[in-house]
């Protein structure tokens, strides 16, 4: 997307950008297991854990239960970062292709 016209224009563009972007980042699911697939945890793309699995044998140890599960909640939190990441770079680069900049210039 390139910004162009008045600031008030280019506003509304930032506005619409930015209500795209939330729109992809709500649409964000991923999943992520632990103890080879004892504990599976889902989450979108506001960080809410929507789902989660633990089989039978993993509430067998406690302790272990508790590692796993923060686990799979901390590295599907990490894969939320991933692409949230990835669907704003996306949307960047065309956003600072508009504006003429060079790439790189602003990370």
């Amino acid at each position: 997307m390139r910004l162009q016209g008045s600031p008030q224009e280019m506003l509304k563009q930032a506005k619409a950008m930015q209500e795209r972007l939330e729109s992809e980042i709500s649409s964000i699911r991923v999943e992520a297991s632990t103890g080879g697939g004892m504990v599976t945890v889902t989450m979108d793309g506001h960080k809410n854990v929507t789902g989660m699995v633990i089989e039978k044998e993993a509430a067998e140890d406690i302790e272990m239960l508790q590692d796993m599960v923060r686990g799979a909640v901390n590295e599907a939190s990490r894969r939320v970062d991933e692409r949230a990441q990835e669907k704003l770079g996306s949307m960047m680069g065309g956003v600072m292709g508009g504006l003429g900049l060079p790439p790189g210039l602003l990370r």
